[in-house]
């Protein structure tokens, strides 16, 4: 896989030629709808030659293995396919085949390197060239598999029923876990129901762990008053637990995700004491208990969002941290990048330093927004899926920037009414960013919120660096 930046005068042709690539599979890659509409600014994933297809209307496994010359087989392993003969559109494989390159005349070996995403060192010694300097035309070259690091990859989903299932067979190859969102918490101790039978059972075929998510949700709003009502009673903690407990058996859920927000500053240690709890009664069942946790960059913030988010006690007590590294731009603030790389490391810098790493996974958004400027309080920005966001700034003639500091790809534009907008998302490069930085602070992993946007490339790029332990 590699990364192109649309330039001015680039067609979609001239790019597939230029990288050897299938037009049509650079088209579904990144969801283009009008192949002849580019966006000056535009982040392309370009997919490696073989080696990553997007499944098209009338295809079949058959009709797939046929065209690359593997066995059906080796597809359905190398993609923990469950059902063979229901596959979707727009699906995401990895074709497990031995590529080939035939040297061109001007070709260098860090030109066909780079092409594959692969280091000249691994070219090198895969084909034992004694000088890497030295390779000539008509040549072939067998190309190395990238080494992929091994990670624990999570994503939120919010949608349940033939939706959910249909998410999950999309991308459920490239996932450890999945955090079904979401069982509301009440005053009683007990929780709300959840028709997530099918999303449970989607998961299972892709050897999948499905999390369990509860929350103090309430009426649209995280509700401070909840927690503290739970926490404040013994009795009430611990017919939650059961309730927790049983629900998670009855339904198969491998682990718990702990989503408290909001929680009041003099519940902290409460809070700490009731995770105590639960993971005492949930470890001998042999279920998992994580925690979603606001970004914090000191041990000592004192406001609603993070103050009872006590990340060292939650690293001694739970078996995974999930850290939002997201929503600096949210809807009713000023326009910004939704998780800016500089802001996103600050947390990290404090979190390696009172999280083992190895149980840290590090929040990645799959949506942007768009924003009315000037910004006036009080107002809320809308949205938007990547690929919407693309397609927002081809329909107004806008050029894609991108901000250095935040990695993060943004542009500017008119509407019909003449109101200015300004937008941020994610593309390829910011999520290359993200994943980079995972492997730099050696964290266990990351995690998506939150299935259900159009933006395929980012499974590509995911792909291109990670593969997804699982859970079984």
């Amino acid at each position: 896989m590699q990364i192109h930046v649309v330039q001015s005068g680039d067609a979609l042709w001239s790019i597939a030629q230029r990288y050897g690539a299938d037009i049509n599979q650079i088209i579904k890659a990144n969801g283009i709808k009008d192949p002849n509409v580019l966006v000056v600014g535009q982040a392309l994933v370009i997919p490696s030659p073989t080696r990553q297809h997007v499944v098209q209307p009338g295809e079949d496994l058959w009709r797939i293995a046929q065209m690359y010359g593997v066995s059906v087989q080796s597809i359905i392993d190398k993609n923990a396919i469950a059902d063979p003969n229901r596959i979707q559109i727009g699906q995401y494989l990895t074709i497990p085949v031995a590529l080939h390159h035939v040297v061109q005349p001007g070709e260098m070996l860090w030109m066909i390197a780079q092409r594959y995403g692969v280091s000249v060192q691994d070219i090198a010694v895969a084909n034992q060239l004694a000088n890497p300097d030295l390779i000539f035309p008509g040549q072939v070259l067998r190309i190395p598999e990238r080494v992929k690091q091994l990670a624990d990859v999570n994503a939120y989903i919010t949608r349940m029923g033939e939706r959910g299932v249909k998410l999950v067979d999309e991308v459920g190859n490239l996932l450890t876990y999945l955090s079904i969102f979401e069982y509301a918490v009440k005053a009683d101790g007990t929780i709300s129901s959840l028709s997530d039978k099918e999303v449970i059972e989607a998961a299972g075929k892709y050897n999948i762990g499905p999390l369990m998510v509860i929350s103090n949700l309430s009426g649209g709003n995280f509700d401070s008053d909840l927690t503290a009502t739970i926490f404040a009673s013994e009795e009430l903690q611990d017919t939650l637990i059961t309730n927790i407990l049983e629900t998670m058996k009855e339904k198969g859920y491998a682990g718990l995700n702990v989503d408290f927000e909001f929680v009041y500053p003099e519940d902290r240690e409460n809070y700490n004491n009731f995770l105590r709890k639960t993971v005492a009664r949930l470890h001998p069942e042999g279920l998992s208990v994580s925690t979603a946790l606001a970004p914090k960059v000191t041990g000592t913030e004192s406001d609603l969002l993070r103050a009872a988010h006590d990340y060292q006690a939650h690293g001694e007590i739970v078996d995974l941290v999930f850290l939002m590294t997201y929503e600096w731009g949210w809807s009713g603030g000023p326009p910004l990048a939704i998780a800016p790389l500089n802001s996103v490391r600050k947390v990290l810098d404090y979190a390696v330093t009172v999280i083992p790493r190895d149980k840290i996974l590090m929040g990645i958004p799959l949506y942007g927004r768009d924003w009315n400027i000037p910004f006036v309080q009080g107002t809320s920005a809308s949205t938007l899926s990547p690929q919407a966001a693309v397609e927002r700034a081809g329909k107004y003639g806008a050029t894609i920037e991108y901000d250095p500091t935040y990695q993060s790809p943004f542009f500017r534009y008119y509407d019909e009414e003449g109101a200015h907008h300004e937008v941020w998302f994610e593309d390829a490069r910011s999520i290359q960013a993200k994943l980079d930085t995972v492997k730099e602070y050696h964290l266990r992993g990351l995690f998506y919120w939150v299935l259900g946007l159009p933006f395929p490339q980012n499974w590509y790029v995911l792909d291109s660096n990670f593969k997804a332990h699982k859970h079984i």
